[in-house]
């Protein structure tokens, strides 16, 4: 079917989810990249992860700002500069081995993450105004944000496969030139197909308003920050130094086998809406999202458990980390629709940025208590820990609106 035949809100639609593929391909491989060619120099596990402390740190500020920025300039325009940092991000990379210290890796990678949440806070903001705010448009809404979500995953963990055959195929640095130059031509087909004032406030929001004054999206963030807190405090660092370390497995298959959680991951996340009832014509309120998260909440203190028993350890954490894939999934799911639900029209990237600001404060958060904590008590503390960060998102879940029966 030819794109002139569609309407202009799928057509942009599909423009948006197409840049958000092509960006996530190029983020995934990136870090894949970054692993290897560095762990191939001789640094340790630990301090490659550190490496990507200002991917991070800047993913916080990016989301407040860049949620300011949608609404002043437009989504187009803060889609389109994410897609250029990213192009001059990965060119940085490609200078001479005597420039590639690890100040310029990690500035590198702030300019990743920058770039990679200017991407996501756009694609997901301007899902917001393709759809109708009736009941048939909410349930329109929920299919969509979970189709580019789980996809966005799903092609992540693609990504860390593409990284690793670029690197093995052309070397480090002509991998790196070949990225930038696919995603240069997205980036300049984006520029001109792209509304122009898609997601633009009618009225000029003021820098004090990048702090939302919604409730319910102040709730959803605090809530999302200590889910994905939760996930990355054991996931991050402990999980595959622990794997490599601990169990023996070698560096390929760590990579492997977390590029393949990322993929399933991804698949569910398209699911949820399945999963959660949406074909019954339910969609997800903060009922869902506390009793997603209660489901989740133990998972990780069983992990813990079980390793102290005398069962394989290498069982319990695959089939642990398995079970945590899908429950966590969902919970991210009906999350990020919550967001997209609760975000005004006007002016709609200035809630997503701020809820997005959480989710990257709680990557932040369990990234580095994932290395500090792992090396003080082990990888049993950072699972213990994780069921205390759900049992609190839970907890603040309470407090989201419900539907009215």
């Amino acid at each position: 079917m030819p794109l002139s035949s569609l309407s202009p809100q799928i057509r942009q639609y599909l423009l948006v989810t197409g840049n958000y593929w092509a960006f996530t391909l190029t983020d995934g491989a990136l870090r894949m990249l970054v692993v290897l060619h560095f762990h191939q120099l001789g640094y340790t596990p630990l301090s490659i992860a550190f490496l990507f402390l200002f991917y991070e740190f800047f993913g916080v500020v990016t989301n407040l700002v860049g949620g300011w920025l949608g609404a002043r300039l437009g989504l187009n325009k803060t889609m389109n500069v994410g897609l250029g940092l990213q192009v001059l991000a990965l060119l940085m990379l490609t200078v001479p081995a005597t420039l590639l210290t690890v100040p310029w890796v990690m500035a590198a990678q702030a300019l990743s993450g920058i770039a990679k949440d200017l991407n996501k806070m756009s694609a997901k903001s301007s899902i917001k105004l393709l759809v109708p705010s009736d009941k048939s448009g909410q349930e329109t809404l929920y299919r969509w944000v979970a189709k580019l979500t789980g996809s966005k995953n799903a092609l992540k963990g693609i990504g860390f496969f593409l990284g690793a055959a670029l690197l093995s195929a052309l070397g480090f640095t002509q991998a790196l030139m070949a990225m930038a130059a696919v995603l240069a031509v997205v980036w300049l087909l984006s520029i001109f197909t792209l509304k122009q004032d898609l997601g633009k406030a009618k009225n000029k929001p003021k820098f004090t308003d990048m702090f939302s004054k919604s409730r319910a999206v102040n709730y959803l963030a605090a809530a999302r920050m200590f889910l994905f807190a939760a996930r990355d405090v054991w996931f991050v660092v402990a999980l595959p130094v622990f794997l490599s370390s601990s169990l023996g497995w070698q560096s390929e298959a760590v990579g492997g086998f977390l590029a393949l959680w990322i993929i399933g991951y991804g698949v569910v996340q398209t699911l949820a809406p399945a999963i959660t009832g949406l074909n019954s014509g339910r969609v997800p309120d903060g009922e869902s999202a506390f009793m997603w998260a209660l489901g989740l909440a133990g998972l990780p203190a069983l992990i813990a458990l079980a390793l102290m028993t005398a069962w394989s350890p290498t069982l319990v954490l695959v089939t642990g980390l398995l079970l945590f894939g899908v429950v966590f999934a969902i919970n991210s799911s009906v999350h990020s629709f919550l967001i997209v639900s609760y975000a005004k029209e006007d002016g709609v990237s200035l809630d997503v940025g701020f809820y997005y600001m959480a989710n990257a404060l709680g990557r932040l958060l369990g990234t580095v208590l994932s290395g500090w904590v792992f090396q003080a008590a082990g990888l049993g503390a950072c699972l213990w820990i994780s069921s205390v960060f759900v049992g609190l998102a839970a907890g603040i879940s309470l407090a989201l609106p419900r539907h009215k029966t």
